[in-house]
């Protein structure tokens, strides 16, 4: 079956970075569009940034813009969110998804991560 499985979580303080990493199994990674999602405590998921199947072709929100950097590595399977300057503000749970379309919506991709927990101290 198909699975997603995020990692690189942790504890930082604001300022710092961190890279969390997504890798697949049971699909067939290279023809899927993949995007980052976060969800803080009492707040709404959010999109972070997707990235098309063949990684040309990136997005992110306004929030992230500058310090957060969306990648991929086909033959490894594995999708990569750099993340820099962090601020309080970015913490949350991060989810990696992959869809069959480019898309900011959340509902609309196939197959989902179990999330990694980011925490910016200030």
């Amino acid at each position: 079956q198909v699975q997603l499985v995020e990692s690189g979580g942790g504890l930082v303080q604001a300022g710092g970075s961190l890279r969390l990493s997504c890798g697949a199994s049971g699909l067939t990674f290279s023809t899927w569009s993949l995007g980052w999602f976060r969800q803080a405590p009492g707040k709404e998921r959010e999109f972070v940034a997707y990235i098309d199947s063949s990684g040309l072709v990136t997005a992110s929100a306004d929030s992230v813009k500058g310090r957060f950097t969306i990648s991929r590595d086909n033959a490894r399977k594995t999708m990569y969110l750099q993340m820099n300057t962090l601020k309080p503000e970015d913490t949350a749970v991060y989810y990696c998804a992959a869809s069959g379309r480019l898309t900011q919506i959340w509902s609309s991709y196939n197959y989902y991560g179990q999330g990694t927990q980011v925490t910016v101290s200030s």
